[in-house]
């Protein structure tokens, strides 16, 4: 099996491609960055193992231009990680084209002084890992699986998820809600936004996903993982405990965008929805200044 992922693609009028299809893994970590640095470092060094040294091979300088990432500049993002207070972190494959492999880290601060316009219980340091919808058809369902679950064992996550979701040149409204409204046809499809997601998630839930990744605050609430497996019914369902604290909720056996055009309105995505919705917060709040209408349709596209 290789999933039911759909072939999108759209193509802007300068003939760029700007958004696709892929496939995204993503932790948040309600804890400032020195408490998580290390094991952030690692999950790169596992993701790098996994698709090759040499697929990631751009990430922006300080003034914002891309410069190659050969070994010494990589050594320079170790660096990075280990001793900035607050780091942001970035590494393509291409910055002429839309990427298909991507690594990107926010870390927070959560101590004083705070200055965001978020308060800071709503923060966390957020990694994500993309890689191209076709690595299910090279590599197959089992490497995708076992990778998202090798990430999610060194980190101290609090949430996380993995699946299709669109690939695009983030930042751009009009496409960011074109994604919104192709994702209410495809809801299994997550729309990646680590920046806002860093300071709207805190401890709390982004969404449903094929993966799903619960950490202490939101299983501990459940009444932990048999608690949460014993309100589950969906056939294709499995809850799997990750050490006495965490857990992995997986929806089915393959990731599935669904297509409501075609009735396929996933259940058991919504069955999970309904459980976890007391846990699901909104990137809104990250978005004050933003038409967010679009938003709430597609992050209420399980529960309405």
């Amino acid at each position: 099996m290789s999933g039911k992922i759909p072939y999108l693609q759209v193509i802007a009028k300068t003939g760029s491609l700007i958004l696709k299809e892929g496939l995204s893994i993503c932790f948040y970590m309600h804890a400032s960055h020195h408490d998580v640095a290390a094991s952030v470092e690692q999950t790169l060094e596992i993701y790098l193992r996994a698709i090759g040294r040499h697929a990631l091979t751009w990430y922006p300088d300080y003034e914002g231009e891309w410069q190659p990432l050969d070994d010494s500049s990589l050594e320079h993002v170790r660096q990075e990680l280990r001793t900035h207070p607050g780091p942001h972190v970035l590494m393509r494959d291409s910055i002429g084209s839309l990427e298909a492999y991507q690594f990107q880290y926010r870390g927070v601060f959560l101590g004083p002084p705070f200055l965001a316009h978020t308060p800071p219980e709503r923060h966390a340091c957020a990694v994500s890992f993309w890689l191209p919808a076709s690595y299910l058809q090279s590599q197959g369902i089992g490497p995708f699986r076992d990778l998202a679950l090798s990430l999610a064992r060194l980190l101290p996550f609090d949430s996380g998820h993995a699946g299709p979701s669109f690939h695009a040149w983030l930042g751009m409204e009009p496409l960011t809600q074109q994604m919104f409204n192709l994702g209410l046809r495809y809801p299994g499809m997550d729309i990646p936004d680590e920046h806002n997601n860093a300071y709207s998630v805190g401890d709390r839930l982004q969404g449903i996903h094929w993966m799903n990744f619960l950490g202490p605050s939101v299983l501990g609430e459940l009444g932990g993982a048999e608690a949460l497996r014993a309100r589950l019914t969906h056939p294709g369902t499995a809850v799997q405990p990750l050490g006495e604290d965490r857990a992995v909720v997986i929806l089915g056996d393959a990731p599935d965008a669904g297509d409501t055009s075609q009735g396929n309105v996933l259940p058991a995505y919504r069955e999970l929805a309904r459980v976890l919705e007391p846990w699901l917060t909104s990137r809104e709040a990250a978005r004050p200044y933003r038409e967010n209408e679009a938003l709430r349709r597609w992050e209420r596209r399980f529960l309405d």
